[in-house]
C-alpha cells in the first residue's frame, strides 16, 4: 500500500488475558477510503500474579498501588510492542506511532472512564509516539466514552451492500451495526452486557487451575437453569436504551458470584452454572439485537470477534439467539478476529495524529464529534 504508515496497537480488555499487540499498515488509497493490512499479531499473557494484582487493584487498591501499576503497565505494554516488531521483522524507528489504549480499572459512563498503561514509558521505551486515553474526550462531551471500535467498525469493515453487524465478545459483549459502506447514516451500537467475563468467572471459580472452558467442553456438558437466566436478564443494565455501556464495575466478580449461589440453591452442578452463564450472555446479545436494531439497519450478517468466538458453546447460543441474518467469522472476512480491537485502536491512533473524528455519537451519546486521544511526543 503507498504512502502507509506502520503503527501497533496494544489492548488489553476486560477479561484481563493479556496484552493483545497488533502491528498494522494504514493507507488511504482514496479521499475518505481506508485500508488496513494487519502484518503480525500476538497475545502476551499476564501471569496469575499479575492478573491477581490487576484485579485487586481495581477492587480497592490505594492511590500508590495505582500509580505503581499505571507504571508496570507501561512496561508491559512496552514489551508486547517490542515483541509484535520483533515478530514482523520491524525496527521500531519504522513504525509512525503506537496507540494504547491501556487497561481499564474503572468505567462509569458520562462520569469518568480510566485506563492504565504509563503512555510516556512505552514512548521511551520504544521512541515513537505514543497516542493514549481515547475515553476521556468522549466523556468529557457527555458521551459514554464507550464503544469507541464502531468508528473503525464504519470505516474499515462495512458492507457494499447493506448493513453489517459486528459483535466482540470479549469480557464485555457488545455489538456495532453499520449501513451500507459510504452511507450517510448514524451506527447503532451498544454494549449488551457480559461476554466472557461472567462465564470466565465460573469457570475459574468453580474448576481450580483453569481460567476459561476451552471450547466450551464444560458448557456443551451442562444444562442451563432457566430460573437464574431470567433472574439475571431482570437486571436493570439490560432494560437500558443505547447510548449505554458497561464493565466489570456492573458484570464483575460480584454478579459471578450471585449467579454461582443461585445454580447452587437450585442443585445445579458446576457444568449446569457454566452453561447458564452462556445462556445468560447470548440471550442478552439476541434480546439488545431485537429490541434496539431498527428496521433500517437490520443486518445482512453478523460478524464475530474476541475470545468468546472461540467458544463453540457460546457461538451456538448466539446464533440461536440472534436468528436472521447469516452469523460468520470475523477470520473468514478480514484477518485474526483476536487482533481486530487492537487493530481498531491503531486505527484510531491514525485517525487522531491526522486531525480526524474518532468517535460515533450516536454511538457513544456525545454532544458531537470528537478527536480523541493523547499524544505523547517520542
Amino acid at each position: 500500500m503507498a504512502d502507509a504508515v506502520l503503527a501497533v496497537g496494544l489492548m488489553s480488555g476486560t477479561s484481563l488475558d493479556g496484552v493483545s499487540a497488533a502491528l498494522v499498515r494504514i493507507a488511504e488509497p482514496a479521499p475518505g477510503a481506508y485500508a488496513l493490512e494487519l502484518v503480525a499479531f500476538l497475545t502476551t499473557p499476564f501471569s496469575d500474579a499479575q492478573r491477581d494484582r490487576i484485579g485487586n487493584t481495581i477492587t480497592g487498591g490505594s492511590a500508590r498501588e495505582l500509580a505503581l501499576l499505571d507504571a508496570d503497565l507501561g512496561q508491559w505494554f512496552a514489551d508486547a510492542a517490542l515483541a509484535v516488531l520483533a515478530r514482523g521483522r520491524v525496527a521500531p524507528a519504522a513504525v509512525g506511532f503506537v496507540a494504547s489504549h491501556g487497561q481499564t480499572v474503572w468505567h462509569e459512563p458520562q462520569r469518568a472512564s480510566l485506563q492504565l498503561g504509563n503512555a510516556a514509558v512505552v514512548a521511551e521505551r520504544l521512541g515513537v509516539p505514543v497516542v493514549s486515553d481515547f475515553r476521556s474526550r468522549d466523556v468529557a462531551a457527555g458521551g459514554h466514552g464507550a464503544p469507541l471500535v464502531p468508528r473503525a467498525d464504519r470505516l474499515l469493515f462495512a458492507r457494499p451492500d447493506g448493513p453489517r453487524a459486528l459483535l466482540n465478545l470479549g469480557g464485555i459483549a457488545n455489538f456495532t451495526v453499520v449501513p451500507a459502506r459510504g452511507a450517510d447514516a448514524p451506527v447503532l451500537a451498544l454494549d449488551t452486557g457480559p461476554g466472557v467475563m461472567v462465564i470466565d468467572e465460573c469457570v475459574r471459580r468453580l474448576y481450580p487451575g483453569r481460567r476459561f472452558d476451552e471450547d466450551g467442553a464444560i458448557a456443551r456438558t451442562g444444562g442451563a437453569v432457566a430460573e437464574v437466566v431470567e433472574a439475571g436478564l431482570a437486571h436493570p443494565f439490560f432494560a437500558e436504551a443505547p447510548p449505554r455501556s458497561t464493565g466489570r464495575e456492573v458484570f464483575g466478580v460480584a454478579y459471578a458470584h450471585r449467579l454461582i449461589s443461585q445454580c447452587r440453591e437450585r442443585a445445579a452442578s458446576p457444568a449446569d452454572t457454566v452453561a447458564t452463564a452462556v445462556a445468560l450472555t447470548a440471550r442478552a446479545i439476541g434480546a439488545a439485537a431485537r429490541r434496539f436494531i431498527p428496521p433500517a439497519l437490520r443486518p445482512l450478517d453478523v460478524v464475530r470477534s474476541g475470545g468468546g468466538a472461540r467458544n463453540p458453546a457460546l457461538v451456538a447460543a448466539v446464533v440461536e439467539a440472534w436468528r436472521g441474518p447469516e452469523h460468520r467469522a470475523f477470520d473468514e472476512l478480514f484477518f485474526d478476529g483476536d487482533a481486530k480491537e487492537a487493530a481498531a485502536f491503531a486505527f484510531l491512533g491514525h485517525l487522531a495524529r491526522t486531525g480526524r473524528t474518532g468517535n460515533e455519537p450516536a454511538a457513544t451519546g456525545a454532544r458531537g464529534p470528537r478527536i480523541l486521544g493523547c499524544i505523547t511526543p517520542a
